[in-house]
């Protein structure tokens, strides 16, 4: 038994869109401590309504994955290394978050990246349902079900397919087409030896990840 509610339906007035200002990570400056822009999702949604091409009511809001959720991907022993402030920090790449109070980094870093999750799970049901879906953030590719990195804490690419595959009928395929300019390790190793998923990854072999044993 799995909780389905990020399989609820989502409203017919909005588009399959999904996002949460809750997507947004800022704590201090902190967040600045990494090239990485963890604020960019909330800019794309501002980028989009300055052009009156969405508006708030048009999107659906995206819901956090529970540790339920996650369990149809994650190890239970993974998921409890995530309660270690310094585990965060090497995942995120942020050292300072090492020093922090892990309800800070769960609330600060660790919830926006679950909604995040949980807006990739939801994006994917409302694809099958309305043909197509984007997920404003998501795409944590470098995160498999034991192992984090590269500003990844959660599979969502990983859990949005087993989701489907579980809980939709007629799903028992899947593309996954990776154009980062980073080898997408994580659903590498998490398909590696499902013969339902093909992945095709376009990225620079000479920089991050180098996951000889994924490709």
């Amino acid at each position: 038994p799995h909780s389905t509610e990020l399989y609820e339906d989502a409203p017919s007035a909005c588009w399959p869109i999904v996002y949460s200002p809750d997507y947004n990570i800022t704590f201090m400056g902190l967040e600045k401590l990494h090239p990485f822009d963890a604020g960019k999702w909330g800019k794309v949604i501002n980028f989009l309504k300055e052009e009156k091409l969405i508006a708030d009511d048009l999107i659906v809001q995206a819901r956090e994955a529970t540790d339920e959720d996650l369990l149809v991907v994650h190890t239970r022993r993974y998921l409890n290394k995530l309660k270690w402030s310094f585990v965060v920090a090497t995942i995120t790449e942020i050292p300072p978050v090492a020093f922090l109070p892990n309800f800070v980094v769960q609330r600060k870093v660790l919830k926006p990246l679950r909604t995040q999750t949980g807006g990739t799970i939801m994006a994917g049901k409302l694809a099958v349902d309305r043909g197509w879906a984007i997920n404003v953030g998501g795409g944590f590719h470098h995160c498999s079900s034991d192992k984090g990195g590269g500003f990844c804490a959660y599979a969502d690419i990983t859990l949005a397919i087993k989701f489907l595959f579980e809980r939709v009928q007629g799903v028992s395929k899947a593309t996954i087409i990776d154009l980062d300019a980073h080898q997408g390790n994580g659903h590498e190793r998490d398909f590696m030896d499902d013969h339902r998923v093909y992945i095709m990854d376009v990225y620079n072999r000479y920089i991050y990840p180098g996951d000889g044993f994924a490709k």
